[in-house]
């Protein structure tokens, strides 16, 4: 009905199957809450006041302890006891981490992993990892986000690395979070996605790092 209102518990095709097609150029305005889509989506945190730094070991990776949320609309983020994400709905999902590791020497460098299912998936696979090289003594940050295709049970966690030659502190003042959320449907394909990172240091080749 042109300049009409449907009123509908739900809405279907007339086979109870298939698609609803919404024609280019209409516009649905949502005024009240619209759930399934962008859900669910969580931000986290370490905080500093519960806690404090957290210190990571030389050459080996560390889990970030993200200790406390801004938001987790599933409740699926233990923030406890396994430091983890873990979906209730499959789906295409947008995820992203930073870090700041505490004055690294000199050209060492900061490795910032997503695990999934409770290990590192592959350099670079559905970019999952992030390396960065230090240009000086200062504090220094990894930026990490990627997009995969995520089944009912993944789990996902961040785990840190660095080879400054001995522990550093994890600088969890500056804003650290660990975040994600659900932006479709899954797709066929494994590889569902690059990366995109960026650091504050200057970055070469890593090698086997």
């Amino acid at each position: 009905m042109a300049g009409g209102t449907i009123k509908a518990g739900t809405l279907t095709t007339t086979t109870g199957a298939g698609s609803v097609i919404i024609p280019a150029n209409v516009q649905l305005t949502a005024k009240g809450t619209m759930t399934g889509h962008m859900a669910p989506t969580f931000c986290v945190y370490r905080d500093y006041n519960n806690g404090g730094y957290q210190s990571i070991g030389n050459n080996s990776f560390t889990k970030a302890q993200f200790n406390a949320k801004y938001w987790d609309t599933n409740t699926n983020f233990d923030i406890t006891t396994n430091y983890r994400f873990t979906a209730t709905v499959a789906g295409l999902y947008q995820m992203g981490t930073g870090i700041t590791i505490d004055n690294i020497a000199d050209q060492a460098y900061i490795r910032v992993s997503i695990y999934k299912n409770g290990s590192e998936v592959g350099t670079n696979a559905q970019g999952l990892n992030m390396i960065t090289e230090s240009s000086g003594t200062t504090p220094h940050q990894a930026n990490l986000t990627t997009i995969v295709d995520v089944d009912v049970d993944d789990y996902f966690e961040v785990y840190i690395k660095h080879n400054h030659g001995s522990s550093r502190d994890w600088r969890t003042e500056y804003g650290n979070t660990f975040w994600g959320m659900r932006i479709g449907s899954s797709v066929s394909s494994t590889n569902t996605g690059g990366v995109s990172g960026s650091d504050s240091g200057a970055s070469s080749g890593y090698g086997g790092y």
